[in-house]
């Protein structure tokens, strides 16, 4: 799996050194940092700009690329004893997918569940995540209802993100708690909202349509963040 870009291979660099089988660099970079990557011992692969450019699929990789293992997603059972889940119900966009995990990693989730989609295209989200996606368990479980059903049955409160529902501000947080987030065009599907404990909404100052939902996930995690 090619990574690419300077922050995302340094970060690996740091604290995931054994998750990277080799570098693939295109161009001449400062001499600290290639003494620190010949320090990793790690095979480094020197290209033309043509090549990383096709193995970055079009990508500022910033003449910086690593060949990293395969991403492990977690399993269900490994995170359905934390206390602040975040579900994605339906999002597809690998940039809104990344963010959220991102956000959730910086501000104390426990865990991401990807939803209702079938697979996700893990080098993008990864990206997209500057890598907080190898530090936060990230599962993916494809019928959304279900996962609904069974995180309930676990004791955590529901709490979706709907134009209609209460503002977050106003809302008691019970400690076992996850927040369902949409998709962009359609929200947390009919069914699925049916089974809410609670509706939260970020109340906006002026009159606008919505926020982007990374955007509004951001605030509604902070907030649940410091329940």
């Amino acid at each position: 799996m090619i990574i690419y870009g300077k922050q995302i291979c340094a970060t690996l660099m740091e604290r995931h050194p054994e998750l990277i089988e080799r570098f693939i660099l295109a161009k001449e970079i400062d001499k600290k940092e290639f003494a620190k990557i010949k320090e990793l011992k790690k095979p480094i692969e020197k290209v033309d700009p043509k090549k990383a450019q096709a193995l970055a699929r079009g990508g500022n990789h910033q003449g910086w690329l690593c060949d990293v293992k395969p991403y492990r997603y977690a399993d269900f059972n490994e995170i359905k004893d934390s206390d602040f889940l975040v579900v994605l119900a339906g999002l597809t966009d690998v940039g809104n997918i990344g963010a959220i995990i991102r956000t959730a990693y910086a501000l104390g989730a426990d865990g991401v569940i990807v939803s209702g989609v079938k697979q996700i295209k893990s080098e993008a989200v990864i990206r997209a995540s500057a890598g907080a996606m190898f530090d936060l368990p990230v599962a993916v479980v494809p019928n959304l209802l279900d996962i609904l059903n069974e995180l309930k049955q676990k004791g955590f409160t529901l709490y979706g993100a709907s134009m209609d529902g209460e503002p977050i501000e106003s809302v008691e947080i019970e400690q076992k708690r996850v927040l369902v987030l949409g998709s962009e065009g359609s929200g947390i599907p009919k069914r699925a909202m049916e089974r809410m404990d609670r509706r939260v909404t970020v109340k906006m100052v002026r009159p606008f349509d919505s926020l982007n939902v990374s955007a509004a996930a951001a605030i509604l995690i902070y907030r649940m963040g410091n329940a």
